[in-house]
């Protein structure tokens, strides 16, 4: 990539930052009790715009700099803490947002890839299940600290690249006649996405236990 072209990005991300620092200041002086709507569309903006400018510099180091993808996407997924665990029978993913929204592209990459990658790290150094027929629980967490206006429609959410990637790893097929894929909406300390999958056996016992620990839990 030579310098016109990274100077190019390098103005543009910085356009983008001040789009989204002015953004800030217009929430920040925004009454949340009297305009909850237009605090909704600016938090909003303000929140895939970051994500924007995150994507952005992304390709700016992979494409001017020795880096590897692997090797940036891998830190990237500690850094926003993803976090594996294998235990009782449930293979448990936490992602540390909400799901984003359909067709919002630049976001669900950035969730993707880092999930992608640390997957991929962690199938080095731990033999994960391989399900032929399984459950796959998409809990999504909300903090305590904010309004339940917030909770979205599960169909307006986006499921299937994650499943796309969860596939790839851990399951011989992704099609609806082995996988059977559940929503449950939750309230706790902050914000994130829990992803629970199991054998279709152990799904009863694993539900029993969720809701005798949690605040909220929605019927199925």
């Amino acid at each position: 990539m030579d310098r016109p072209v990274i100077s190019q990005r390098i103005n543009r991300i910085m356009g983008d930052i001040a789009k989204l620092s002015n953004t800030l200041c217009a929430i920040d002086k925004t009454d949340i009790e009297k305009y909850p709507d237009n605090y909704t569309m600016l938090t909003t903006d303000a929140a895939l715009r970051s994500e924007l400018i995150a994507c952005r510099l992304r390709h700016l180091l992979y494409g001017s700099t020795t880096t590897k993808k692997e090797t940036y996407l891998a830190s990237a997924g500690v850094v926003q803490g993803i976090s594996i665990k294998d235990k009782d029978g449930v293979l448990e993913i936490t992602l540390p947002c909400l799901l984003p929204k359909r067709k919002q592209r630049q976001s669900t990459e950035f969730l993707i890839d880092p999930l992608y990658f640390t997957l991929s790290q962690y199938a080095d150094s731990h033999k994960l299940p391989r399900y032929k027929q399984c459950v796959v629980c998409f809990s999504h967490i909300y903090s305590e600290e904010f309004h339940n206006r917030r909770v979205r429609d599960y169909d307006n959410l986006e499921l299937k690249q994650l499943l796309d990637v969860l596939s790839t790893y851990i399951m011989e097929d992704d099609s609806g006649l082995l996988v059977d894929a559940y929503n449950t909406t939750e309230i706790g300390e902050v914000d994130c996405t829990r992803i629970s999958v199991m054998d279709k056996n152990r799904f009863s016992r694993w539900l029993e236990e969720r809701e005798k620990c949690l605040k909220s839990i929605s019927d199925f």
